[in-house]
């Protein structure tokens, strides 16, 4: 005999909302990690004491959270999945019948208190803490890039940058255009580059008109990460403009607050060509002392690095330890995804060309900032080692 579904009528329910969330469930393992113990205690001075009670914080971190995780983007679209989904109430606390807040709450939050008290900062750094009471981090070898996020601008409503000036974003008078005054003298935003792109967004002047390989020019920002290799936690985030300058500046930055928030400074770093300046190389090596295996920009035949041919007849680059007096012998150096150091054959070691082991001349003429560098024992091969 054919069943048939019915729902027959209850005054009392007894439903337990833990038990219909799996024990395997993604949000079950963050929850235990989750840390925002301090988060109230942060935000209690941006609060008054009169009035009728606010949102939860601890809410609003939750809920964004979720959208970063299951990659929800849509704000509108994350209040109405944590309104239907049982895991996503149960992450949230909210039972069964809490209220979920309006979309809007996330932009007051977000521009309001959360920005006053930089409390997703607070948050992230919290995290953070407890990888590093876990030991996922090693700190001795650090990656660094940048991704681009599209900004929400449109190319049709731009102007170019001939009949672009701040006065012009006075005249405009948005907050955006009111945040993107405020940055104008910022080494992350307006004073990463003296010259103004090609054309500029009035809905949101600080983004960058910039164009991504095999891709049209958008308005877009850089999110810049500092990751630990060890375990692939990041250490550390900061947004920018989408240009190179930018991006090497909140490199540097990243570095200098890891080991200021958490006492680690890496023994090395690992980057693409765009952050192979003669100026951030001499950075690192010089007043930071790590070791960097970054390509350099402009090599030139008989500088600190070559291209050579490689099995199959493909071009492979050596990355560059600049600033290494390994002398002539053999030195252990740490490399990427190695446990132990590593060492260096002597015969892979660049001799220097002069025999009274000179210092060696300034590296792609720029400006001296890598002048006196010695880089005898430059070039490390990507093979066996």
């Amino acid at each position: 005999m054919m069943g048939t579904q019915s729902a027959p009528a209850q005054l009392f329910y007894d439903f337990d909302l833990d038990e219909h969330v799996p024990a395997n469930h993604m949000l079950r393992e963050i929850d235990r990690f989750l840390d925002v113990d301090g988060m109230r205690k942060k935000l209690r001075p941006f609060y008054s004491h009169l009035g009728r009670p606010s949102i939860d914080p601890e809410l609003i971190v939750r809920m964004l959270v979720i959208g970063y995780v299951m990659g929800i983007r849509s704000e509108r679209r994350l209040c109405d999945e944590v309104h239907l989904n049982l895991a996503y109430r149960w992450f949230c606390r909210l039972g069964l019948d809490g209220r979920v807040p309006d979309h809007s709450t996330f932009s007051k939050y977000r521009h309001g208190k959360f920005r006053e008290s930089d409390l997703l900062r607070h948050v992230f750094e919290a995290t953070v803490e407890r990888c590093l009471k876990e030991d996922l981090v090693s700190g001795e070898g650090f990656a660094v890039d940048a991704s681009l996020i599209p900004a929400d601008a449109n190319k049709t409503r731009s102007l170019p940058a001939s009949e672009w000036s701040p006065e012009v974003a006075r005249k405009i008078g948005s907050r955006a255009a009111r945040e993107y005054l405020e940055t104008l003298d910022d080494a992350a935003f307006g004073a990463a580059w003296p010259s103004q792109p090609k054309f500029v967004a009035r809905s949101d002047p600080a983004a960058q008109w910039t164009r991504a390989e095999e891709s049209r020019p958008y308005f877009a920002y850089a999110t810049n990460y500092l990751i630990d290799t060890e375990s692939s936690v990041i250490m550390d985030v900061e947004a920018t403009r989408a240009i190179r300058q930018a991006e090497v500046g909140a490199s540097q930055t990243m570095l200098d607050r890891t080991e200021r928030r958490f006492g680690i400074k890496p023994d090395w770093i690992a980057a693409d060509t765009a952050y192979g300046s003669a100026e951030n190389l001499g950075w690192l090596v010089k007043q930071r002392g790590i070791i960097p295996f970054i390509p350099v920009i402009h090599c030139p035949a008989g500088d600190a690095c070559i291209a050579e041919r490689g099995q199959g007849g493909t071009q492979r680059r050596h990355l560059v330890t600049i600033g290494l007096r390994m002398g002539r012998g053999e030195r252990p150096v740490h490399l990427p995804g190695r446990a132990h150091p590593a060492p260096v054959p002597p015969q892979l070691l660049r001799s220097d060309p002069h025999p009274e082991n000179r210092w060696h001349q300034q590296i792609s003429g720029s400006q001296g900032q890598l002048s006196g560098l010695p880089v005898q024992g430059s070039m490390l091969s990507e093979h066996g080692l």
